[in-house]
């Protein structure tokens, strides 16, 4: 009697999962039940789709749910929110239009994923305040988008409800936070003729990444005409029924939109209710395999935990890859060959307008040496193509080492959009899986030709300049 297993949520690690194990078993009840009407989408393109590069939500599905059922066998059950596991029956509970159900497993992925913060203050509530953590959410602000760029009657703030003025500019929106949510939708927006105003708490944008990387997208977004309030905490989003304003502690700006990009949580209740551990970080803990402390029971994706290559400690990094790559790896083992998830080393990339930046590792020194090391960091400016090659640009690279080992620990690049600064991260993230030391790094024989690079690849020059202060 083949076994069945059950899959909550439909998105990167889910249907990775689903997919593979019934690939690999073809003989495997798979059975999956999203809540919502999207499945295998990608979240990460709707800033994009909210700018017009995009045209269709469409565009953003990998896979439709006719051709997962159709075609990969795979029992898709869109609509269907489930509301509790029992671990010791093996079985859930699920709501749909047409009741309640229970399901049997054998084996269970958890892969419920995450939901945007929402900070405590005043005014997320009213009309005009929006998230983007799902497809929903995109829709509504490409909506919005419309309305204001076709010139349609809303209450405007002390312009009154006609908003002539979007003639020439859409007006004046408030994007709370300054992490890769908030730059890319600043860009998004502002490339929509909206006057955009971005608030950060803390003292930069970009917090993971390096404090050169985060002054050059903070000096760049000015360049585009956005206001960036750093260290501003906002205390109210001010309006009747329709938000009219971010107030901070130091300022009141007028707004007729807000969107909160103020990061995101793990969905854990449902995991939590049914005895599941959770780590320090707030997400489900999980071993190396993905399996969670109940039996038979896995976790992956935005969801839970993972452990970084740098620290070997437990981390919460929610991104595309990691989900994907660790659904994969639980639909191999429910399929009878078991196989780990894979350490992380929280690589990310983003675009501001006209800038590229990457980073991986660790960069923050407090946290290195919480882990034991004793870290230096050095930065440098290099040419990204040949001196005498056309158009030659310039990437700047932070690197971060440990004193007494020279291993490498972290890295940060920026660079103008096309020269460079997140293909070059692909070698700094090879060097950290394979615990390499500086003094390896700047020995790397990385591709040269004129119209890809210099002689001595940018990495390579901070990999020598931080070499020769180790030494």
């Amino acid at each position: 009697m083949s076994e069945t297993f059950v899959i909550i949520g439909g998105d990167a690690a889910g249907m990775s999962a689903a997919s593979k194990a019934k690939r690999d078993d073809p003989d495997l009840e798979v059975v999956v039940f999203e809540k919502g009407e999207w499945v295998s989408y990608g979240a990460c393109g709707l800033p994009y789709y909210i700018k017009g590069e995009i045209q269709s939500l469409a565009e953003l599905v990998s896979v439709t749910p006719d051709e997962f059922r159709e075609k990969r066998d795979i029992d898709l059950r869109t609509g269907h929110e489930v509301t509790a596991i029992d671990p010791d029956a093996k079985s859930v509970t699920a709501v749909h239009e047409g009741g309640t159900l229970e399901q049997g497993y054998d084996h269970l992925l958890i892969a419920t994923g995450a939901e945007a913060v929402v900070p405590p203050v005043d005014g997320v509530d009213l009309e005009g305040v929006y998230t983007l953590g799902s497809m929903s959410d995109g829709k509504e602000l490409r909506e919005y988008v419309a309305r204001a760029r076709s010139n349609e009657s809303f209450q405007q703030p002390d312009r009154g409800p006609a908003c002539q003025y979007l003639e020439t500019c859409s007006g004046p929106v408030g994007v709370v936070g300054g992490g890769y949510i908030g730059i890319e939708m600043a860009e998004a927006l502002a490339a929509n003729d909206f006057e955009v105003h971005l608030f950060q708490r803390g003292e930069r944008l970009l917090k993971g990444f390096s404090e050169e990387t985060s002054a050059a997208v903070a000096e760049h977004l000015r360049e585009e005409d956005v206001a960036v309030y750093l260290e501003s905490d906002v205390e109210d989003l001010a309006g009747n029924e329709r938000v009219e304003a971010v107030v901070t502690d130091e300022d009141r700006v007028p707004v007729e939109m807000v969107l909160l990009g103020t990061g995101v949580r793990p969905r854990t209740d449902l995991a939590a209710d049914a005895g599941i551990e959770c780590g320090e970080t707030g997400a489900i803990a999980t071993d190396n395999y993905c399996e969670t402390n109940s039996s038979d029971i896995y976790a992956a994706g935005d969801c839970a935990e993972a452990t970084h290559t740098v620290t070997g400690e437990s981390a919460y990094v929610p991104l595309a890859l990691t989900a994907n790559r660790h659904g994969r790896a639980v639909g191999q083992t429910v399929a009878g060959r078991p196989t780990a998830g894979g350490d992380i080393a929280g690589t990310a990339a983003v675009k501001a307008f006209d800038l590229e930046a990457a980073r991986t590792g660790v960069l923050d020194h407090e946290r290195a040496r919480d882990a034991g090391f004793d870290p230096v960091t050095r930065t440098i400016d290099a040419n990204s193509r040949a001196g005498y090659y056309p158009e030659d640009g310039t990437v700047t690279v932070t690197l971060t080492a440990d004193r007494d080992s020279g291993r490498l620990l972290g890295a940060s690049l920026v660079s103008e959009y096309g020269e460079g600064a997140v293909h070059r991260s692909h070698a700094l993230v090879s060097a950290l899986e394979e615990g390499a030391s500086v003094f390896n790094l700047e020995n790397y024989d990385l591709a040269y030709a004129p119209p890809f690079n210099t002689t001595w690849d940018p990495v390579l020059v901070a990999a020598k300049v931080l070499a020769g202060e180790l030494h």
